[in-house]
């Protein structure tokens, strides 16, 4: 039976028995800012459990699909681990219990296949129960299980809760015995390679308190309601019904792993039986690739992209350990292009959107192979000889520093550095490589908050914060307000009372208009004035939470704490930061409007009249995918739509599709802005425009790469964009004058004119070759003998290259004869010397790197065949004399 077929059969006989047909929450676990990813069947349900929200049905049933990453290094090695899943769950939220969750699951178990079922056989099956639980235990009894195959079993194993405070309950297993041939007689509490589990009821009925251990804490009494909360496991009933031994091999996953193993020329299982300890490295591979292309498929399909943080971490790592362990299996061409299709055929009978997804599914997965295979042939080649280099020196470990090397200045990851090295029998300063990491971060913090709060130590805005309370921020309410100075902060952090002419100073008020930077918007300008004083505001900070702290300069009079002074914003500032905000949610949806779902914003920034964002996108915007966007935004823009801003809890938010951006932590209540009801709607706490046309227009500038799966848009607005096509304009029509061309022609004038430029260009490198092999020749026949040695130099000031030239010296000497080749200039105070050495010469003990770090004192490098170095103020005449002495006292 089909996996497909088996989930299709699980949905229908709980749709017939009242259940509301629930779908799969994505993998990413958007509701639950806890994790990562859906790691559990129950996941969406969590509200209902605790009580928060108010379900729509009391009994549901979903097919969910889960992820779990903890045991990523050990996926491959036993057929056990792999990191997606798929969990069929059946649940009732104070509807019924036990009585009726054990005749479902029995009924669906045992029910035979022609009638809906999956027809196991009933004398197979052992369940286990929670030591006390009689009730469980009868109901069992009543279905037709005897007794002696009802297992009761202690709390660590059947009684089920968080690993937190909150709903817990005793639980109960289905087992299923595969035959003698998968280990001994006895039941689960004998062998559970026999016995596979493939059902779980949680009878969810009590409340737990803290504990230290999972048996270790105390039961605080009933929940108001019991619930019943169950996961079968797709992958595990897949490999009972379909008679495989494991998950590798049921008819999702062993396609991808058969193609890999064509492609590498392996044979799988030809080195192992059951017993995990007996896995072959061949199998552990194969088994690393299938599972992980497809887990790459899957989240790929619900919108995570491969990145260095987070979700996209996670799914950057696994495609790069299925990549590295094709090609340590010999294959060194793609593999994604071969591998990710079948993963769609197997994935799509289930999953029909993977099929119409899959060409934005598969650009960034083959992009990301396209970036891992340059980051590994670089990082690679650097790590083999810091591996040499520590085994000559005896050492056991690769120092934290050298791993921190790779990381920071290669992009090597760290996990690839561990396993390669492993292989390698060598281990890692893994301690060492974490605290280089750690101080990293911690200088980033630091220069981030420094340039936010002007070094000032943090306990200085605390003392204000206690003293006086949180600032009355007024920025969505108004542009100006009479406000009150509560303190001053002087340039070198220290209170003060009096501010003079010149000064510039942190200033602390009672209220404030000033929008303070967050979010990726920049922070208001404006004034305070009063009776004595005159400031331009010049930034506006949120030190600490509750906290705002205007940075000013006096530019009239003094400022002292107690004043009285009126606050307000540069209405126009406001303006055009209103118009770049708003525009960056326009931008936003248009890309999702274009590109899809999966391009969500990564960050942002915008001050008046200018913003930039940054998507998720494998390949950069064509121009006429540019031209749409920027069409679509635009249409928003004329079409005035309307611009709420409301606050509500943030599950309510999730509830009705607000984005939010990952990595960013949230307040219990958040701000929801839309633009046109559900066209655009995400969170976010900066000011906007009160209708979409208020925009006034929008024109992008650029789009560009910043980094691996990572586009940049950036734009301006309102009276900016005016200028800006002005500005094109005005280009425009120079260009048209200059080459007295109607402005339709230019493209194809330009383009002519490229060319024709490109070819001059190649024509003069290749005269230049030429006079350069001519220089050669010359040089090389001019070379005198040292010692046997032909010695051939050159101290111009020529515009051939070094390197080229000393190479093509080299190859007009005699082969057979000894011979070295020096050339030498001067340019810009900085000598450039490069050294040649032929292959009779390198025979004979002449080493160019050799040569080229004793004339330069230690600098340069190379190979014995070609070395090069520099030297500031170095004399190429003195250099060659150099050489010509270490040749002769050489022989």
């Amino acid at each position: 039976m089909r996996t497909a077929e088996i989930k299709r059969r699980y949905l229908a006989h709980f749709e017939a028995n009242g259940h509301a047909v629930v779908p799969s929450a994505p993998l990413p676990a958007i509701s639950d800012p806890n994790l990562l990813f859906v790691n559990a069947g129950m996941v969406q349900f969590v509200p209902y459990f605790l009580g928060q929200q108010t379900p729509a049905y009391q009994r549901a049933v979903s097919v969910q699909k889960c992820l779990r990453t903890p045991d990523i290094d050990e996926v491959g090695k036993t057929s056990r681990h792999g990191t997606f899943f798929q969990m069929n769950g059946n649940f009732s939220f104070g509807d019924y219990f036990k009585a009726g969750a054990i005749p479902l699951a029995w009924e669906l178990s045992t029910k035979p296949v022609a009638e809906g079922g999956y027809g196991l056989d009933p004398e197979r099956i052992w369940p286990t129960i929670y030591l006390d639980d009689d009730e469980a235990f009868e109901i069992w009894r009543s279905v037709g299980v005897p007794a002696e195959r009802i297992v009761r079993r202690g709390k660590a194993d059947n009684f089920w809760s968080m690993g937190i405070p909150g709903p817990c309950g005793p639980s109960s297993e289905l087992f299923y015995d595969r035959g003698p041939e998968y280990g001994a007689e006895g039941g689960p509490a004998v062998d559970e390679d026999r016995y596979m589990e493939y059902w779980n009821l949680v009878f969810m009925q009590y409340e737990r308190g803290p504990g230290a251990t999972k048996e270790d804490y105390p039961i605080l009494g009933d929940l108001p309601a019991k619930n019943i909360d169950t996961g079968m496991g797709l992958e595990r009933m897949a490999s009972i019904l379909q008679g495989v031994d494991n998950l590798y091999e049921i008819d999702e996953v062993r396609p991808i792993l058969t193609r890999a193993a064509e492609l590498t020329g392996k044979r799988y299982g030809a080195h192992s039986g059951h017993v995990a300890s007996e896995s072959h490295p061949d199998d552990v591979r194969l088994r690393v690739i299938a599972d992980h292309v497809r887990t790459a498929l899957m989240l790929i399909g619900d919108g995570v992209t491969p990145s260095n943080e987070g979700r996209g971490y996670v799914l950057r790592r696994i495609m790069r350990r299925a990549i590295r362990s094709i090609r340590l299996l010999g294959w060194q061409d793609r593999a994604l292009p071969e591998l990710l299709p079948v993963a769609r055929d197997c994935m799509s009978p289930s999953y029909p959107e993977l099929a119409t997804d899959f060409d934005r599914i598969a650009d960034y997965a083959y992009a990301e192979e396209e970036a891992f295979l340059s980051t590994l042939r670089a990082g690679t080649t650097i790590l083999d000889t810091a591996i040499a280099e520590t085994r000559t020196a005896g050492g056991t470990a690769l120092s934290g520093a050298k791993a921190f090397q790779l990381h920071d200045t290669y992009g090597f990851p760290i996990d690839l550095t561990l396993e390669i090295a492993a292989e390698q029998g060598l281990s890692v300063d893994d301690e060492g490589f974490r605290r280089l990491m750690a101080d990293q971060r911690t200088r980033a913090k630091a220069d981030a908050q420094a340039r936010k709060t002007g070094h000032v130590d943090l306990s200085a805005y605390r003392r204000v914060l206690d003293a006086h309370g949180p600032t009355d921020w007024q920025a969505y309410q108004s542009l100006d307000t009479d406000s009150t100075v509560l303190g001053l902060l002087g340039s070198d952090g220290a209170s003060t009372q009096v501010a003079e002419l010149g000064e510039i100073v942190g200033v602390f008020l009672d209220r404030t208009p000033f929008y303070a930077e967050s979010g990726g918007q920049h922070a208001d300008a404006g004034t305070l004035t009063g009776d004595s004083v005159r400031a331009d505001v010049l930034d506006v900070q949120r030190p600490i939470k509750g906290l705002v702290v205007h940075q000013v300069r006096i530019t009239g009079g003094t400022l002292a704490v107690g004043d009285r002074i009126h606050a307000a914003v540069d209405p126009q500032w406001r303006l055009g930061a209103r118009q770049a905000h708003s525009g960056t949610h326009v931008v936003h949806a248009a890309l999702r409007h274009v590109l899809g779902p999966s391009a969500l914003q990564s960050g942002s920034f915008n001050r008046p009249g200018y913003l930039r964002l940054d998507f998720a996108s494998p390949s950069g915007l064509s121009s006429a995918t540019r031209s749409e966007v920027e069409d679509v935004a635009n249409l928003a823009i004329r079409d005035d739509l309307p611009v709420d801003a409301r606050y509500m809890t943030l599950p309510e938010a999730r509830q009705i599709g607000a984005l939010a951006l990952f990595g960013e932590t949230y307040d219990d209540t958040v701000r929801v802005v839309d633009i046109g009801g559900d066209w655009s709607r995400e969170l976010c706490g900066g000011t906007h425009v009160d209708r979409s046309a208020q925009i006034g227009a929008l024109a992008i500038t650029s789009e560009s790469s910043v980094g691996a799966g990572q586009r940049r848009i950036e734009a301006v607005t309102g009276i900016e964009a005016f200028r800006y096509l002005a500005r094109e304009r005005d280009l425009v029509t120079n260009l048209a004058d200059q080459l007295r061309a109607p402005r339709e022609e230019l493209p194809d004038r330009i383009t002519a004119l490229v060319s024709r430029a490109k070819a001059a260009e190649r024509r003069a490198e290749q005269l230049q070759l030429q006079l350069t092999r001519e220089q050669a020749r010359a040089l090389a026949g001019s070379a005198e003998d040292i010692a046997g040695i032909a010695f051939a130099t050159s101290t111009g000031s020529a515009d051939a290259d070094p390197r080229q030239l000393a190479e093509l010296i080299r190859r007009e000497l005699p082969q057979e004869r000894r011979g070295v080749v020096v050339v030498a200039n001067a340019s810009n105070g900085t000598m450039r010397l490069v050294i040649a050495v032929n292959d009779a010469a390198v025979d004979r003990g002449t080493s160019a790197v050799h040569l080229v770090k004793t004339v330069l004192g230690g600098r340069g490098g190379g190979n014995a065949g070609l070395a090069q170095g520099g030297q500031p103020g170095g004399r190429p005449d003195q250099v060659v004399d150099l050489v010509r002495e270490l040749l002769r006292s050489a022989s």
